[in-house]
């Protein structure tokens, strides 16, 4: 207990130090948001999430730099945030790797480890670019149709398989009224699918819904 008393004693930070510190977590901060700024142009663009993103890396940093100057400081730290509580849902999973990003490089930067702190963010903007170059599989769609009491999917499937490969039967319901089916199916052409199943014997409706596998049935 003495060594670690007298360690967090000789470890005061100097004034340059904290300006240095502070001073590199701005530009990292910047250079994070943009990155973020520059990924979503083609989505869902948060801009308040993404002063968050700018934001965060120096009180992170700060943060660290206050632990390592004061014991006291320190564990009145690991106090306070074991009993804070964030309700905010992160929606995409994409928002997540750079909540982290961020994180990281203020932890990165309290250490004074500006070098290590190029390095991962360097590491990550590669890895960004090479993923967002790698060819996406077509999404799946979902058909949505509503038979009369006639109709049969053996109606219907035929029809899928005529433009797409191995359509699968996602749920199917028979009511009084009639028949209810889900067909998923990956198709380039959805419109010319749509229109001859809309044209088909028995059928009451048919919808088309985009498909990004979060769907419950």
């Amino acid at each position: 207990m003495k060594s670690i008393l007298e360690t967090m004693e000789n470890n005061t930070l100097s004034m340059r130090a904290i300006y240095n510190t502070l001073g590199a977590g701005i530009l990292f901060s910047l250079y994070i948001y943009g990155v973020y700024w520059f990924s979503q142009k083609k989505g869902f663009y948060n801009k308040q999430f993404n002063i968050v993103l700018g934001v965060l890396p120096v009180i992170t940093a700060g943060i660290i730099l206050a632990m390592q100057s004061n014991l006291v400081i320190s564990l009145g730290m690991v106090g306070a945030l074991s009993i804070v509580r964030f309700r905010t849902a992160i929606k995409e999973p994409k928002d997540l790797l750079f909540l982290f990003w961020a994180i990281s490089i203020g932890i990165i930067l309290g250490a004074r480890n500006y070098a290590l702190a190029f390095a991962v963010c360097l590491a990550v903007t590669i890895m960004l670019l090479l993923l967002e170059l790698l060819p996406e599989k077509r999404a799946s769609v979902l058909l949505v149709v509503n038979m009369d009491k006639e109709g049969k999917e053996g109606d219907i499937l035929p029809i899928v398989s005529k433009y797409a490969k191995h359509p699968r039967i996602k749920t199917r319901s028979r009511t009084a009224d009639g028949m209810d089916m889900i067909v998923e199916c990956r198709t380039r052409k959805e419109g010319e699918l749509l229109e001859e199943v809309s044209a088909a014997e028995h059928i009451l409706h048919a919808s088309m819904i985009a498909h990004d596998g979060e769907a419950v049935y």
